[in-house]
């Protein structure tokens, strides 16, 4: 490296220090959400490089990739001999980083690193294999050490290798909450604290391992409410109307808010709408107007009552939260079957925005949507008693 050169990394606080005097050459750090683990990553990479050496960094998607990779080149820059966005980057020192999204499961194979970084490792795909037949051989040649860094989801693969460093000895685990990074002012995390439902908190900023934390409702809950279809007279319908591929959901709760109709069907938008008309005529409907549905619900609430729900991250997660309280109270009964199985599939996602309640890609809600609408209606209708139909 040129003389007079000063290459300055990212300054620890105090929790990433403690992390870093503690070290092992087996290291997996549970950390909350804007803790700074994307910071000692940076550090970690670029110290392994300026000291000629080569580093490995893995992420679960390409696109997960792109601010490390940045983080790296600002503070590299004055002493790089090549790049390729997103794939490498070498030094004059003679030390390269390479950045593999395990996408690819042949990422990393024959090459050789003194570090191994596996960035967001709870949300990669087959972690442990991927680990164990893949990354853990890059490491033999330099007698390299590793790193995994996630915020947890569930008890997976993740706390699988978090668990090692309880026992084993050169393995070291941390469990890092984001009230550890001093950066973050606590007002921030407990104005979180009060918006997010008490799981997702737990996870994304006490960062603890729970069961099924991914899962809204409970999967104990959700069979729990496991109930025969109802006989009796629907007091309300919730209505999830297809988009693509989706399904149309029609579903009626009765005056014990259990379900006593369902019907789930593709099929054009005139039998769509003959069959929402052909409906007990005075029995309060709630209907997701978003995008296309709006046309198709404004077209059967002609002479009948119908409430237009438009679906934001917001009312999304409000009605969610209902139908999960309800669940959970439980106060509601549904069939086994397409219900129960879309409810245990279920998903959130935590997102910059808020909570992102769906179905796992490839996966329907539409049933959980439906479920959702119907729950709200029929809230609103112990609320405030008997509609007025227009």
């Amino acid at each position: 490296m040129p003389r007079n050169l000063t290459i300055t990394l990212n300054k620890a606080h105090e929790g990433q220090q403690s992390v870093l005097n503690e070290k092992k050459r087996f290291n997996v750090l549970c950390c909350g959400r804007r803790w700074g683990k994307s910071a000692l990553a940076t550090n970690l990479l670029c110290e392994v490089a300026l000291n000629g050496h080569p580093a490995g960094y893995f992420t679960p998607t390409y696109k997960l990739l792109d601010g490390t990779y940045k983080e790296c080149l600002a503070i590299l820059e004055p002493i790089i001999k090549r790049k390729n966005e997103h794939q490498f980057i070498e030094l004059i020192t003679g030390g390269v980083i390479d950045f593999w999204s395990l996408e690819n499961e042949l990422a990393g194979r024959s090459r050789k690193y003194k570090r191994a970084i596996i960035d967001e490792g709870a949300f990669t795909k087959n972690l442990w294999q991927l680990w164990t037949e893949s990354i853990r051989a890059t490491l033999a040649d330099l007698k390299g050490d590793a790193w995994f860094l996630s915020t947890p989801k569930g008890k997976n693969d993740f706390y699988k290798l978090y668990c090692k460093g309880k026992t084993e000895a050169k393995w070291m685990s941390w469990q890092m909450s984001t009230y550890t990074n001093p950066f973050i002012d606590n007002e921030e995390i407990d104005d979180a604290r009060a918006d997010l439902p008490e799981l997702a908190f737990s996870q994304e900023y006490m960062a603890e391992f729970n069961d099924n934390v991914a899962n809204p409702f409970g999967t104990n809950f959700i069979k729990l409410c496991v109930k025969p279809l109802s006989h009796k007279s629907p007091v309300c319908y919730g209505i999830d109307l297809a988009k693509s591929f989706d399904y149309t959901v029609i579903i009626g709760l009765d005056e014990d808010c259990n379900v006593c109709y369902m019907d789930r069907f593709q099929s054009d938008w005139q039998n769509v709408i003959q069959r929402i008309k052909d409906l007990n005529n005075g029995v309060p409907i709630a209907i997701d107007s978003t995008g296309v549905g709006d046309p198709i619900g404004e077209e059967v609430s002609r002479g009948r009552y119908v409430n237009l729900i438009k679906f934001t991250s917001q009312s999304k997660q409000q009605m969610m939260e209902g139908l999960a309280m309800k669940i959970q109270k439980l106060e509601i009964g549904f069939p086994d079957g397409i219900i129960k199985d879309e409810l245990d599939n279920f998903e959130y996602e935590y997102t910059r925005t808020g909570v992102k309640y769906s179905a796992p890609s490839g996966l329907h809600d539409d049933c959980v949507c439906a479920l959702a609408l119907a729950i709200t209606e029929f809230k609103i209708g112990k609320t405030y008693g008997k509609y007025t139909i227009i």
